[in-house]
């Protein structure tokens, strides 16, 4: 692609916890702007969309906090303009 690139991906997190843990997890993930997309009463499944780097950052932190499971799209990329 010549010139600038719109970069975008989207992941899939499943977070195990209780008590402060799941606290933690939904601060998290309203601090990144994650969608909660399926909740229950010992997990959450959080999507995100963004950079590459956005989305190492936050399954960084929740690995912190329960993280089970990852399902990732990989880049999705086009031109400006």
């Amino acid at each position: 692609i010549q010139g600038e690139a719109i970069e975008r991906e989207l992941a899939l997190l499943k977070v195990v916890g209780s008590g402060d843990h799941r606290v933690e997890a939904l601060r998290l993930a309203s601090a990144f702007g994650a969608r909660t997309v399926d909740a229950t009463l010992n997990s959450f499944v959080f999507e995100l969309t963004g950079a590459t780097e956005e989305i190492e950052r936050f399954i960084k932190l929740m690995t912190a906090v329960g993280l089970a499971e990852v399902s990732r799209t990989g880049i999705a990329a086009m031109s400006r303009g």
